[in-house]
Protein backbone atom coordinates (compact mmCIF):
# COMPACT_ATOMS: atom_id res chain seq x y z
CA UNK A 1 0.00 0.00 0.00
CA UNK A 2 1.07 3.20 -0.89
CA UNK A 3 1.43 6.26 1.79
CA UNK A 4 -0.66 8.47 -0.36
CA UNK A 5 -3.89 5.42 0.47
CA UNK A 6 -3.05 5.55 4.21
CA UNK A 7 -5.27 7.86 6.90
CA UNK A 8 -4.31 8.94 10.28
CA UNK A 9 -6.49 10.50 13.03
CA UNK A 10 -4.97 12.74 15.66
CA UNK A 11 -6.51 13.67 18.21
CA UNK A 12 -6.01 17.26 19.95
CA UNK A 13 -3.92 18.04 16.57
CA UNK A 14 -4.67 21.63 16.41
CA UNK A 15 -1.17 22.64 18.10
CA UNK A 16 1.80 20.91 19.55
CA UNK A 17 2.92 17.60 19.01
CA UNK A 18 -0.24 16.96 17.23
CA UNK A 19 0.17 19.16 14.91
CA UNK A 20 3.56 18.47 14.31
CA UNK A 21 2.70 14.78 13.86
CA UNK A 22 0.03 16.05 11.07
CA UNK A 23 2.28 17.77 9.46
CA UNK A 24 5.01 15.00 9.47
CA UNK A 25 2.28 12.59 8.10
CA UNK A 26 0.98 14.93 5.26
CA UNK A 27 5.07 14.87 4.03
CA UNK A 28 5.01 11.16 4.17
CA UNK A 29 1.70 11.75 1.78
CA UNK A 30 -0.84 10.62 4.37
CA UNK A 31 -4.45 11.58 4.27
CA UNK A 32 -4.39 13.11 7.93
CA UNK A 33 -7.70 13.91 10.32
CA UNK A 34 -6.73 16.97 12.30
CA UNK A 35 -9.25 16.60 15.29
CA UNK A 36 -10.01 19.87 17.41
CA UNK A 37 -12.10 20.10 20.33
CA UNK A 38 -12.47 24.51 20.32
CA UNK A 39 -9.46 25.89 18.36
CA UNK A 40 -11.29 25.32 14.81
CA UNK A 41 -8.74 28.51 13.19
CA UNK A 42 -5.65 26.96 14.44
CA UNK A 43 -6.87 23.28 13.54
CA UNK A 44 -7.82 24.65 10.33
CA UNK A 45 -4.18 26.61 10.00
CA UNK A 46 -2.80 22.92 10.08
CA UNK A 47 -4.77 21.59 7.86
CA UNK A 48 -3.86 23.80 5.15
CA UNK A 49 0.10 23.25 6.26
CA UNK A 50 -0.80 19.90 6.14
CA UNK A 51 -2.05 20.41 2.22
CA UNK A 52 1.26 22.57 2.07
CA UNK A 53 3.38 19.48 2.35
CA UNK A 54 1.58 17.50 0.17
CA UNK A 55 -0.77 15.60 1.89
CA UNK A 56 -4.44 15.81 2.21
CA UNK A 57 -6.03 16.58 5.22
CA UNK A 58 -9.94 17.82 6.80
CA UNK A 59 -10.26 19.45 10.55
CA UNK A 60 -12.81 17.83 12.65
CA UNK A 61 -14.66 19.20 15.84
CA UNK A 62 -15.30 16.36 18.64
CA UNK A 63 -14.66 16.37 22.51
CA UNK A 64 -13.27 13.20 22.65
CA UNK A 65 -14.28 12.80 26.02
CA UNK A 66 -17.63 11.87 24.73
CA UNK A 67 -18.46 8.78 23.53
CA UNK A 68 -21.07 9.57 20.90
CA UNK A 69 -18.47 12.12 19.05
CA UNK A 70 -15.28 9.58 19.85
CA UNK A 71 -17.61 7.29 17.40
CA UNK A 72 -19.03 10.03 14.86
CA UNK A 73 -14.89 11.22 14.65
CA UNK A 74 -14.53 7.85 13.35
CA UNK A 75 -17.28 8.01 10.75
CA UNK A 76 -16.90 10.95 9.59
CA UNK A 77 -12.95 10.02 8.70
CA UNK A 78 -14.37 6.60 7.43
CA UNK A 79 -16.75 8.91 5.30
CA UNK A 80 -14.11 11.42 3.84
CA UNK A 81 -11.56 9.00 3.22
CA UNK A 82 -12.69 5.15 3.62
CA UNK A 83 -10.42 3.77 5.94
CA UNK A 84 -8.15 4.22 9.04
CA UNK A 85 -5.09 2.69 9.44
CA UNK A 86 -3.76 4.68 12.32
CA UNK A 87 -4.85 6.41 15.60
CA UNK A 88 -2.61 9.22 17.75
CA UNK A 89 -4.53 9.63 21.03
CA UNK A 90 -3.12 13.20 21.26
CA UNK A 91 -5.45 14.85 23.40
CA UNK A 92 -4.77 15.68 26.46
CA UNK A 93 -5.82 18.36 29.59
CA UNK A 94 -3.98 19.43 32.91
CA UNK A 95 -4.34 21.73 35.90
CA UNK A 96 -1.30 23.34 37.27
CA UNK A 97 -0.97 22.51 41.23
CA UNK A 98 1.95 22.31 43.28
CA UNK A 99 2.12 18.33 44.54
CA UNK A 100 3.01 20.11 48.02
CA UNK A 101 -0.82 21.22 48.27
CA UNK A 102 -3.63 18.34 48.49
CA UNK A 103 -6.15 21.17 48.57
CA UNK A 104 -5.53 22.85 45.23
CA UNK A 105 -6.94 19.77 43.40
CA UNK A 106 -10.67 18.71 43.67
CA UNK A 107 -12.63 15.44 43.50
CA UNK A 108 -14.27 17.09 39.99
CA UNK A 109 -10.49 18.06 39.04
CA UNK A 110 -9.18 14.52 39.01
CA UNK A 111 -12.30 13.40 37.32
CA UNK A 112 -12.08 15.58 34.46
CA UNK A 113 -8.35 14.96 33.78
CA UNK A 114 -9.22 11.17 33.86
CA UNK A 115 -12.19 11.75 31.42
CA UNK A 116 -10.27 14.17 29.15
CA UNK A 117 -6.50 12.17 28.96
CA UNK A 118 -7.67 8.55 30.25
CA UNK A 119 -11.50 7.97 29.05
CA UNK A 120 -10.95 9.40 25.69
CA UNK A 121 -7.99 6.86 24.83
CA UNK A 122 -10.18 3.92 25.56
CA UNK A 123 -13.13 5.18 23.41
CA UNK A 124 -11.45 6.49 20.57
CA UNK A 125 -9.23 3.35 19.98
CA UNK A 126 -12.13 1.79 20.96
CA UNK A 127 -14.59 3.53 18.13
CA UNK A 128 -11.66 3.30 15.43
CA UNK A 129 -10.75 -0.81 16.29
CA UNK A 130 -12.71 -2.44 13.27
CA UNK A 131 -11.37 0.44 10.87
CA UNK A 132 -7.64 -0.56 12.38
CA UNK A 133 -7.82 -4.01 12.00
CA UNK A 134 -9.62 -4.09 8.67
CA UNK A 135 -6.53 -1.36 7.47
CA UNK A 136 -3.99 -4.70 7.69
CA UNK A 137 -1.46 -2.91 9.62
CA UNK A 138 -3.45 -1.04 12.00
CA UNK A 139 -1.33 0.97 14.82
CA UNK A 140 -2.23 3.34 17.68
CA UNK A 141 0.30 5.38 19.02
CA UNK A 142 -1.25 7.50 22.73
CA UNK A 143 0.81 10.05 24.86
CA UNK A 144 1.72 9.53 27.98
CA UNK A 145 4.39 10.87 30.52
CA UNK A 146 7.43 11.11 32.16
CA UNK A 147 4.87 12.32 35.14
CA UNK A 148 3.73 9.11 34.54
CA UNK A 149 6.36 7.50 36.10
CA UNK A 150 7.85 9.77 38.28
CA UNK A 151 4.42 11.11 39.84
CA UNK A 152 6.15 14.96 38.91
CA UNK A 153 4.17 17.32 36.16
CA UNK A 154 1.48 19.68 36.33
CA UNK A 155 0.07 18.02 39.30
CA UNK A 156 -0.81 15.12 40.74
CA UNK A 157 -3.85 14.38 39.11
CA UNK A 158 -2.17 14.84 35.52
CA UNK A 159 0.62 12.49 36.50
CA UNK A 160 -1.78 9.99 37.73
CA UNK A 161 -4.16 10.19 34.49
CA UNK A 162 -0.74 9.71 32.54
CA UNK A 163 0.51 6.52 34.95
CA UNK A 164 -3.04 5.33 33.60
CA UNK A 165 -2.55 5.95 30.36
CA UNK A 166 1.05 3.71 30.16
CA UNK A 167 -0.78 0.87 31.49
CA UNK A 168 -4.12 1.18 29.15
CA UNK A 169 -1.38 1.32 26.60
CA UNK A 170 -0.65 -2.03 27.66
CA UNK A 171 -3.88 -3.47 28.30
CA UNK A 172 -4.81 -2.59 24.43
CA UNK A 173 -1.80 -3.71 23.35
CA UNK A 174 -2.31 -7.19 24.39
CA UNK A 175 -6.06 -7.58 23.56
CA UNK A 176 -5.67 -5.35 19.95
CA UNK A 177 -2.71 -7.62 18.74
CA UNK A 178 -1.41 -9.19 16.07
CA UNK A 179 -3.54 -6.98 13.53
CA UNK A 180 -3.74 -3.73 15.39
CA UNK A 181 -0.09 -2.28 17.36
CA UNK A 182 -0.49 -0.15 20.18
CA UNK A 183 2.30 2.12 21.63
CA UNK A 184 3.08 5.26 23.92
CA UNK A 185 5.24 8.26 23.60
CA UNK A 186 6.13 9.78 26.67
CA UNK A 187 7.57 13.19 26.64
CA UNK A 188 9.33 14.77 29.41
CA UNK A 189 9.18 18.88 28.98
CA UNK A 190 8.52 20.06 25.69
CA UNK A 191 9.45 23.23 24.00
CA UNK A 192 5.41 24.13 23.29
CA UNK A 193 3.76 27.41 24.86
CA UNK A 194 1.33 24.71 26.69
CA UNK A 195 3.91 25.14 29.94
CA UNK A 196 3.16 28.70 29.33
CA UNK A 197 -0.43 28.68 29.30
CA UNK A 198 -0.31 26.42 32.34
CA UNK A 199 1.76 27.99 34.11
CA UNK A 200 2.89 31.47 32.93
CA UNK A 201 6.28 32.74 31.59
CA UNK A 202 7.73 32.79 34.84
CA UNK A 203 7.60 29.48 35.97
CA UNK A 204 7.56 27.86 32.50
CA UNK A 205 11.13 29.34 32.15
CA UNK A 206 12.38 28.00 35.52
CA UNK A 207 10.76 24.75 35.10
CA UNK A 208 12.18 24.87 31.60
CA UNK A 209 15.58 25.36 32.87
CA UNK A 210 15.74 23.25 35.45
CA UNK A 211 14.96 20.06 33.44
CA UNK A 212 17.64 21.48 30.98
CA UNK A 213 19.87 20.88 33.95
CA UNK A 214 18.99 17.59 34.65
CA UNK A 215 18.94 16.15 31.61
CA UNK A 216 21.96 13.75 29.80
CA UNK A 217 21.47 15.81 26.68
CA UNK A 218 21.67 19.06 28.51
CA UNK A 219 18.23 19.90 26.11
CA UNK A 220 14.30 19.89 26.31
CA UNK A 221 12.44 18.27 23.17
CA UNK A 222 10.56 20.21 20.83
CA UNK A 223 7.06 19.19 19.60
CA UNK A 224 9.00 18.26 16.22
CA UNK A 225 11.35 16.25 17.42
CA UNK A 226 8.61 14.03 20.03
CA UNK A 227 6.74 14.07 16.42
CA UNK A 228 9.29 11.99 14.71
CA UNK A 229 9.42 8.81 17.64
CA UNK A 230 5.34 9.10 17.19
CA UNK A 231 5.52 9.11 13.62
CA UNK A 232 7.83 6.21 13.81
CA UNK A 233 5.61 4.52 15.60
CA UNK A 234 2.58 4.66 13.63
CA UNK A 235 4.26 4.08 10.33
CA UNK A 236 7.08 1.43 11.10
CA UNK A 237 8.10 -0.34 14.20
CA UNK A 238 5.80 -3.43 13.21
CA UNK A 239 7.59 -5.48 15.21
CA UNK A 240 6.72 -3.27 18.29
CA UNK A 241 3.70 -3.33 20.88
CA UNK A 242 2.98 -2.63 24.46
CA UNK A 243 5.84 -0.02 24.73
CA UNK A 244 6.40 3.47 26.75
CA UNK A 245 9.24 5.18 24.97
CA UNK A 246 10.43 7.95 27.31
CA UNK A 247 11.63 10.90 25.61
CA UNK A 248 13.06 13.39 28.54
CA UNK A 249 16.55 13.90 27.30
CA UNK A 250 17.58 11.76 29.81
CA UNK A 251 16.28 13.38 32.75
CA UNK A 252 14.71 9.95 33.84
CA UNK A 253 18.69 8.95 34.42
CA UNK A 254 19.69 11.78 36.62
Amino acid sequence: MTAAARVAIITGAASGIGAASARQLAAKGWRVVVNYRSSRAAAEAVVADCIGLGGQAIALQADVGEDAACRALVQAALEQYGRIDALMNNAGDTKVAPATDLDALSGDDFLRLYRNNVVSVYQMTRAAAAALTASGSGSVVNLGSRAGVTGGGTSTAYAATKAAVHTLTKSLARVLGPEIRVNCVAPGYVDTDWHIRGRGREHADKARAAMIAKAALQKVATAAEIAEMCVLLLTSATAMTGEVVFMDGGVHLA
